[in-house]
């Protein structure tokens, strides 16, 4: 983790569960990290409980369904940062919304953020890398193992579409950038069970699942490992689920 140490990290939906965990893995490894949410100010608690690390937190108040507001954030990294080494597009919304019936903006809503807004930063991330020569950055998704089978969640085929959609986006930028003869990495991580608050909004509660569950730390610990994979290796796509996971 060396090389990465100073350098700066851009996390979405770093208010809480895995966002939240992946900044702290972050700074405790000693990068520089912003963390994007509308609930900022979970962002900062967060920035105090970890000021005894070598890297440091910085939130900043973002709503990823307004390209304006991305595209003034970005311009403020530039000005502020310079370049990003590292994207982690983490923010992702859930609703329970069937094909038959279901509100148009729920299905709107996720695929602005779970679809378009992550591209969004995917482009700007990168173009932060073309313009300050960064070879070596590193665009990681958070995925689900719902962008690769539909799983047994009623009313979720919109939220298992957009990740879908993540998972094709992931593997056309690859390809983009090696056409562009660009060593920057790209990875989907598809977790399965995460005990986070997209359990709520999904009205599946985790805890009452039967299924085996994991923690934010352990999708966060997997970032580390990526980062720590030599320059001429490219993990693209990582499915991470608790082990006795019966779907």
């Amino acid at each position: 983790m060396d090389r990465w140490k100073g350098k700066l990290a851009v996390v979405t939906g770093a208010s809480a569960g895995i966002g939240a965990a992946i900044c702290k893995a972050l700074v405790r490894e000693g990068m520089t990290v912003v963390g994007l949410a509308r609930r900022e100010e979970n962002i900062q608690k967060i920035a105090k409980e970890l000021e005894q690390y070598p890297g440091k937190l910085h939130a900043r108040k973002v709503d990823l369904k307004n390209e304006k507001e991305i595209l003034a954030f970005f311009q403020w990294i530039k000005e502020t940062f310079k370049g990003v080494h590292l994207m982690v597009n983490n923010a992702g919304l859930v609703g329970k919304a069937p094909l038959t019936s279901g509100d148009s903006d729920i299905w709107r809503n996720i695929y602005e953020v779970n679809v378009l807004a992550l591209n969004i930063c995917t482009r700007e991330a990168v173009q932060s890398m073309f313009a300050n020569n960064i070879d070596d950055g590193y665009i990681i998704n958070i995925n689900s193992i719902s962008g690769h089978r539909l799983l047994p969640m009623d009313g979720h085929a919109m939220y298992a579409a957009s990740k879908h959609g993540v998972t094709i986006l992931t593997d056309a930028l690859r390809r983009e950038l090696v056409n562009k003869k660009s060593h920057i990495k790209v990875t989907s991580i598809s977790p399965g069970l995460t005990d986070t608050e997209i359990f709520e909004a999904a009205k599946w509660p985790a805890h009452s699942s039967d299924e085996p569950i994991m923690k934010p730390e352990d999708i966060a610990d997997q970032v580390l490992h990526l980062l720590k994979t030599p320059p001429n290796i490219q993990i693209t796509e990582l499915t991470i689920v608790p082990v006795g996971l019966r779907f």
